[in-house]
This record gives C-alpha cells, sequence and structure tokens, in this order.
C-alpha cells in the first residue's frame, strides 16, 4: 500500500473526492484537526510523530491544518508516550530586602525564549537558599522537569552536589571555582561571567579619569563571587602602584551597608572613588553621599556591577558593568540541548566577558 492515509484518497474511496468535514468550535484538538484536513486522527498523530510514513500531500495538508488551527500536541499524552516533559526546572529564590536589582529578569527571559526553540518550557520553582534540595527532591519525585539550571554556584554547592548524586541532568550558571579534591576538573557543563575582569575595568576606568584613592565595597568573604570581583580592584590598583590599604569593606549587600560603609570610608581615607560589588551597594554608596551634600561624578565617583535598571534610570546615572546575560542564557540552553541529546559537551565551561558602561556617576 502506498504511504498516505488508508481512508482518504487512496484505496477504496477513489474517484469520490472528500470534502472536509466541519469543525468543533473549541480549542484545537487531534480531531479537529483531522476535521479540517479531512484525515483520520492516526493520520494526524503520524504526521506530527512519525512523518515519514505519509505521503507528501498528506503530510502537508495535515501541517495547513495544524497551522490553520494554530493546534499544539497534547503536553500530558507526549509525557505518557516518551517519558519526557520537555520542562526545565529554575529555581527562583525569595527576593532579597534592601536590594535593587533585578538583572535576573533579562536572564530568564533570554532562557525561556532559547528553550522554546529546543521545544523546551522553562517551569519556575520556589527554592529557599537554606533548604536548597527540598524544591529539587520535589522536582525530582514528581519527573515534573528533564534537567534543572543551576545559579550562583561553586565548588562544594549544595545543589551541585545534591543533583550529582541524584544522577539528575543540569547546567550551572557560575563556575566550580575549584577542582575536587583529586585534582579532577569538574564535569557538569558551566556558564559564567569574568566578574575580576569587570571590576578591573571599572577600577582602570577611575584611575584613568586621576582618581588614586579609591575604594573598594564588597560582600562578606565568604561569597567567592564577591571575592573575584574584589580581586579585579586589587589587581587594578596593584598594577597602577596604588595602594589598597584600609580602602576595603565587606559586608552584607544590602544598600544600608553601602550608605553606612561609604559615611564610615569617607571619615576614615576620604576617597574620591568608590568601587561597589553590586548596584545595590552603590545605591547605598550614592545615597550617602547625597546626606552629605555631595554628588556622585562631581564629588566623589561611584561605579557599580550588574548595570540594572535601576542603574539606568537613577540621578545621575551609574556607571556599571554590564553582564551578558543574554549570551550566558544562550549557552546554557545549547549546553541543554546537547546534554538532552546524549551528545558530549565538548566544552564543558564558558567564562564570557562583561562591558563597563559608563554614565555620569564617574
Amino acid at each position: 500500500m502506498a504511504r498516505g492515509d488508508a481512508r482518504g484518497t487512496t484505496g477504496a474511496g477513489r474517484g469520490r473526492r472528500r470534502t472536509e468535514r466541519p469543525v468543533p468550535e473549541g480549542p484545537p484538538t487531534l480531531a479537529t484537526v483531522a476535521a479540517r484536513a479531512g484525515v483520520s486522527r492516526q493520520t494526524v498523530s503520524n504526521a506530527i510523530n512519525n512523518p515519514a510514513l505519509l505521503a507528501e500531500d498528506t503530510l502537508a495538508k495535515v501541517e495547513r491544518a495544524i497551522a490553520d488551527l494554530g493546534y499544539s500536541p497534547n503536553l500530558a499524552a507526549r509525557t505518557l508516550r516518551t517519558r519526557t516533559t520537555r520542562l526545565i526546572g529554575l529555581p527562583f529564590e525569595p527576593a532579597q530586602e534592601g536590594t535593587a536589582n533585578a538583572l535576573m529578569d533579562r536572564f530568564v527571559h533570554t532562557l525561556v525564549e532559547a528553550t522554546r526553540e529546543m521545544g523546551y518550557h522553562v517551569l519556575l520553582f520556589a527554592s529557599d537558599p537554606e533548604e536548597a534540595e527540598v524544591g529539587y527532591e520535589r522536582m525530582l519525585r514528581s519527573t515534573a522537569v528533564d534537567a534543572f539550571v543551576v545559579t550562583d554556584t561553586y565548588r562544594g554547592h549544595p545543589q551541585v552536589d545534591y543533583l550529582q548524586q541524584r544522577g539528575a541532568l543540569f547546567v550551572a550558571f557560575g563556575r566550580p571555582w575549584s577542582h575536587d579534591d583529586d585534582g579532577e576538573p569538574p564535569t557538569h557543563p558551566w556558564v559564567d561571567v569574568d566578574g575580576a575582569a569587570g571590576v578591573a575595568q571599572a577600577t582602570h576606568h577611575l584611575i584613568d579619569r586621576g582618581h588614586e584613592v579609591i575604594a573598594w565595597l564588597g560582600w562578606t568573604a565568604d561569597q567567592p563571587i564577591g571575592e573575584d570581583r574584589r580581586a579585579g580592584w586589587m589587581s587594578a590598583m596593584r598594577g597602577r602602584g596604588l595602594s589598597t590599604t584600609r580602602l576595603s569593606v565587606r559586608g552584607d549587600g544590602t544598600m544600608e551597608y553601602g550608605r553606612r560603609a561609604t559615611h564610615a570610608l569617607i571619615d576614615a581615607r576620604r576617597p574620591t572613588g568608590l568601587v561597589c560589588v553590586s548596584d545595590t551597594v552603590a545605591m547605598g554608596a550614592m545615597r550617602a553621599l547625597h546626606e552629605r551634600g555631595l554628588v556622585a561624578g562631581r564629588d566623589i565617583a561611584v561605579t557599580g556591577f550588574d548595570d540594572s535598571q535601576v542603574a539606568q534610570t537613577v540621578s545621575p546615572g551609574l556607571t556599571s558593568v554590564r553582564q551578558p546575560l543574554e549570551e550566558v542564557a544562550r549557552a546554557l540552553a545549547h549546553r541543554l540541548e546537547l546534554l538532552l541529546g546524549h551528545r558530549p559537551v565538548e566544552e564543558p565551561g564558558l567564562l564570557l566577558q562583561p562591558t563597563l558602561v559608563v554614565r555620569e556617576s564617574s
């Protein structure tokens, strides 16, 4: 028998032209597509899952009906058939009080678009930093996702260790920071941004503007991302022959910390420039300057990190290091596609370079 619908234009009924059956109202289904195309539901199923079984004209007719009706295959049925959900889990942590950043919006938007092109969807799930495994365990027990995107990772991070022990597929936004105890490099795919290079750009920018007493406002020492950014400030200052003595402070990363730290630095060292670990801390620094009757950029230069929407709208505009979050998301999606297709990831680790966006604050 030739390929095609056995009840259609081939076989019995030849010579009598079939007409399109009335299409019921409501959301399109397999049955409504079959009615629009004038074929059986099995033929529509073959067109979606095994198109090679159909003759070209039959396949084209079904595809036109699918496009006309805007039909999407039933996800639940596909899940039962393939044992996959076509979903990528992304943990979503609660907002931290006293912070101003919303840069993850750029990352999530691009990740959603990139995975959609792969035929997948992103599923957000609640994750408590103190009990990160709980959210992952729920997803794994319900087989709700095929893989995960993990954020802010480092060697020994509980999320990474947990997922590796469970044999779950995942990619990480954040480098591992070190090898295993046996000296072996990490095997999971990751993409990160070179924070040290970004902060070094900001520091060199201030030095080139004539600043010599430049302070660093960072996070607590137990945060590898913050320490990496601090290393960029240190290397730039020392590379230009400038002192860093009593010019480095650490704290919890809130706006209030940035405000208090700036007052303390002005009283102790009177810096002419402030390089901040984040835009949130920079906002606190600019508030402190305002409380003293000073203006960022005119009296003391201030730079941030993340190039958040706040940095772009505050007055004066905040000079900030911009992370290539869209590129990070696309690179992670590519690695996910390789993992899910059981193909090797030739370049498991990728370190991207940020750029400095200069505005009035410096």
